[in-house]
């Protein structure tokens, strides 16, 4: 990290962004890694298939600018048009440029305070006025909160870092009652055990659902992120795209992506592995007095009221192995766990048997 904080040469306002701080990515091996929600099995073997035969001589020649066939894939999935499918170099590049494209105006956006954390991010780079909505005692959005003025509306569902989802019905309440204003569901993890938006699509107008391949399609090294909406949104994300990068997706990736979305019984396969492990890691982290909230994603949000976050992540990292932390005021006492394969949840559970033990018993060795 450079030691920065300002230069003459800098652009108006650049000293004053807050950059989003991705999740450590260790270089060296050894490490359970369970701090940045990626899929814990590979990608389908249709989709290395796919990469490899793209894998040509014709590297050389631009990819299509369109996306075409990918785009038709995921509208067949969704059973969309095309018109309806904007495509990016992963949804965090979707996500800003909807917030660019459809969420600046003369009243704030809304979002949970305690969600993505890049939102805010996106907010100071586009000098985007917001206002966070505070989640209930319970860490649930509460719909009707949502019930005022706005410039827009951005949800995670299942929301991160928490994991707790909304129904399909609490969404189409909160769609009814803001029908002015463009509300963004962003589903990065959806399909661990949530209802997607997208079905509303053809009922409202102003809903635009961001998706990924990164969590669920096991493809987060390919960065493929896309939105699902009406065309007219859809053409307000294609003219901030075309302003910005023509080209956000090689042709590795969108080679890759396509055979993915195809390949539904390998989707459904290791999704459901998933789902099975956060199940039994969630049942194993109450036998040790955690307090975990019912997650609908690929990751766990959990407390333990005898013993610090920040302790528990220092002593499993000396473990080598990684869980994420967010030190606010409504988190700080959390940590948020990425579901690993069965026998990385097992190694997460005996490190923590035995670090729950060694405080409980003091002559032993805790780190």
């Amino acid at each position: 990290m450079s030691s920065f904080t300002s230069s003459p040469y800098w652009s108006t306002g650049i000293d004053a962004l807050h950059a989003y701080v991705p999740g450590e990515q260790p270089q060296s091996g050894g490490w359970v890694k369970l701090n940045t929600n990626e899929c814990p099995y590979p990608p389908s073997p249709l989709a290395i298939q796919a990469i490899q035969a793209a894998t040509s001589e014709q590297l050389r020649l631009y990819p299509d600018p369109h996306g075409t066939a990918l785009k038709q894939a995921i509208a067949s999935h969704f059973g969309l048009g095309v018109d309806h499918v904007f495509l990016g170099n992963g949804s965090d590049e979707v996500l800003g440029h909807a917030f660019m494209g459809l969420l600046k105006h003369s009243l704030p956006i809304l979002y949970p305070d305690i969600s993505y954390s890049f939102y805010p991010v996106y907010c100071g780079l586009y000098q985007i006025a917001y206002q966070q909505v505070p989640l209930n005692v319970d860490y649930c959005v509460d719909v009707a909160d949502y019930r005022v003025p706005n410039g827009g509306i951005v949800l995670p569902n299942p929301n991160a870092p928490t994991g707790v989802a909304l129904s399909l019905e609490q969404l189409r309440t909160l769609l009814i009652a803001n029908r002015s204003s463009v509300v963004l569901i962003d589903e990065a993890y959806v399909d661990f055990g949530a209802q997607s938006a997208a079905a509303l699509i053809p009922e409202f107008d102003n809903l635009l659902v961001v998706q990924t391949f990164s969590k669920s399609r096991a493809l987060a090294g390919l960065r493929v992120g896309f939105a699902l909406g009406h065309p007219a949104l859809i053409e307000a994300l294609a003219r901030v795209k075309d302003s910005f990068n023509s080209y956000p997706l090689d042709r590795l990736a969108l080679a890759g992506a396509q055979a993915a979305i195809v390949d539904q019984a390998y989707f459904e396969k290791i999704t459901q592995a998933v789902v099975d492990s956060r199940d039994w890691l969630t049942a194993e982290l109450a036998t040790l007095g955690f307090q975990t909230l019912p997650s609908s994603a690929n990751f766990v949000f959990t407390t333990h009221p005898g013993h610090a976050a920040a302790d528990l992540l220092a002593a499993l990292r000396a473990r080598k192995i990684l869980v994420r932390h967010f030190a606010k005021p409504r988190t700080h006492k959390h940590l948020r766990i990425s579901v690993g394969t069965r026998a990385e949840c097992e190694a997460l559970v005996a490190a923590l048997q035995h670090i729950l033990g060694a405080s409980a018993n003091p002559q032993e060795v805790s780190v």
